[in-house]
């Protein structure tokens, strides 16, 4: 059997080398051997087409067989974020971050929180006499301080009708005097100024104070 196979290779080589001119027994004509040459030559650049196709084959088919590295990027790539579900409930601790506290300005917390000297104050009792030819109104009055701090400079006024109740002058006058803190302190015959000789009824209170 390996008789037979040797033979067809040897009459395979020989039949080859006889159709490109290679070997023989006579050299033959210069125009026999151009022509040999010249199949020669397309012979062997046929062969070398044929390899280079059946190459190319070879790697297209391995390449299409064998996708990983296209899956290893695809696997790679980042998924995109989705979008909340309509109807969730958002997350009260990122709801908590995100949204700042706005605390009240330092000025307005600063007024809610203070409150004038004059509300703390008030006229408990009071009466008053006419003094000097009677045109001059002497008022008595007890000045109660309900603040949790004394006052001072505290002026007050009082408004002078006649018998019918009818409206006849204003006095002010500023006692430069201080008042503790949730304490009391009686002003007696206080000269408030020149008033008309009808005048028969007064009411004195508190307009304004400072705090101690």
């Amino acid at each position: 059997m390996n008789t037979g196979l040797h033979r067809i290779e040897v009459t395979g080589l020989g039949g080859l080398a006889k159709l490109i001119g290679i070997g023989g027994g006579s050299a033959g004509r210069p125009e026999q051997k151009a022509a040999r040459t010249s199949r020669s030559g397309f012979v062997w650049l046929t062969a070398a087409l044929m390899i280079g196709f059946g190459a190319w084959t070879y790697l297209s088919e391995d390449a299409s067989n064998n996708p990983e590295p296209l899956q290893l990027a695809a696997a790679a790539a980042p998924e995109p974020a989705s979008p909340p579900a309509t109807g969730a409930k958002p997350d009260p601790e990122l709801t908590t971050a995100a949204t700042p506290v706005e605390a009240p300005p330092p000025a307005e917390a600063a007024a809610a929180a203070e409150i004038p000297p004059i509300d703390g104050l008030k006229i408990s009792s009071q009466s008053w006499r006419r003094g000097g030819l009677g045109s001059r109104a002497l008022v008595t009055f007890t000045l109660r301080n309900g603040n949790d701090y004394a006052v001072k400079d505290i002026e007050i006024t009082c408004a002078f009708n006649r018998m019918d109740g009818s409206h006849l002058t204003d006095r002010k006058r500023v006692i430069h005097d201080t008042v503790n803190m949730k304490s009391r302190k009686t002003f007696a015959r206080m000269h408030v100024g020149f008033v008309n000789v009808n005048a028969n009824k007064a009411k004195c209170s508190p307009v304004t104070a400072s705090r101690f």
